[in-house]
């Protein structure tokens, strides 16, 4: 049997408790595919934010085997420019290769440790400033959830670690397995990496003026071509409105929106049919099998045959 892919996450001082815990819970549920170690640096027990420690069972030799990394976040007060000795050293017992998640804060000890320089990368919103003045070698991004850069993966505050762990799981994996785990946890099983962090206007009450109703008409209908004049007319707003209100609701545009749900689909097909890829396109909503391949290979790196060979072993005629 193959032996499981290892997580390793490193808890550091002012760890907060929630996002520790969020490795454990993504990847302890993607039925037995990963194995997950916590460890600290010096192997002994580790100062939470809150009002409690937390024992670990390894200490940072763990770290040196590991296939992942996950670094959670710790508390903003302790942010610093430059790394402790003793963390410097432990990190530089990662494998060259190594893929190494962060979540929050956890950016600031990939960049002090110079491993985003000349990467893109994000980390909570509220820190953006900070982070620019002290690694400007790091192309930032504040306004997404996560950052996909390769082996190096960096993302926003609390439940963007859930989201990028899933996203780790999906390439893996496969979306079918990264939704049994989101079912298993109880959270949504997609956010893109691209979603805005947060909204700056208040999220309206959901009602009869807002785009939910055709959020939903739309999924049922994404193998039409669904023009923004369409949704706005829908959910009977004017063009302006529509894409006012669908951009405070979502958090990103209406064509936007629309490709990510259509990406997610021909993922779906892929991975569970036979579909032709210029047939797959026109049940998705791409006019193409071209314009399926270009979407596809934007938003994963990747093409509809090499995708749907990774994740079903279907050779390629």
């Amino acid at each position: 049997m193959t032996a499981p892919h290892r997580v390793v996450v490193l808890a550091l001082d002012g760890v907060y408790p929630f996002e520790l815990g969020i490795p454990s819970r993504v990847f302890g549920s993607a039925g037995g595919r990963y194995e997950v170690l916590t460890c600290s640096v010096d192997g002994g027990p580790v100062a939470t934010n809150s009002d409690f420690s937390v024992t670990v069972g390894h200490g940072p030799e763990a770290l040196a085997t590991a296939d992942t990394v996950v670094l959670p976040p710790f508390d903003v007060s302790m942010v610093r420019r430059g790394l402790p000795d003793e963390l410097a050293e432990a990190l530089a017992t990662v494998p060259p290769g190594t893929r190494i998640v962060s979540i929050c804060t956890g950016a600031f000890v990939l960049a002090a440790a110079g491993r985003l320089d000349g990467r893109r990368a994000t980390t909570h919103w509220s820190l953006a400033d900070t982070f620019r003045s002290w690694f400007p070698a790091v192309e930032l991004d504040p306004d997404v959830l996560f950052v996909d850069d390769g082996d190096l993966l960096t993302s926003a505050g609390a439940a963007s670690g859930v989201d990028v762990c899933l996203h780790v799981v999906r390439q893996d994996h496969g979306a079918a397995v990264a939704n049994n785990v989101a079912r298993a946890c109880v959270v949504p099983p997609w956010r893109d990496g691209g979603q805005a962090q947060y909204i700056q206007h208040p999220v309206p009450e959901e009602s009869a003026n807002g785009t939910s109703a055709t959020r939903q008409w739309a999924l049922e209908h994404l193998h039409e071509p669904l023009s923004l004049t369409e949704l706005a007319g829908h959910a009977r707003m004017s063009v302006r409105t529509f894409a006012r209100r669908f951009g405070e609701e979502v958090g990103t545009s209406p064509g936007r929106w629309l490709i990510q749900q259509r990406i997610t689909r021909a993922r779906h097909l892929l991975e569970t049919t036979d579909l032709a890829v210029d047939d797959l396109a026109l049940q998705v909503g791409f006019a193409t099998g071209t314009s399926l391949r270009e979407h596809l290979h934007a938003a994963i790196g990747v093409t509809p045959l090499a995708y749907r060979r990774t994740f079903r072993g279907t050779p390629v005629g």
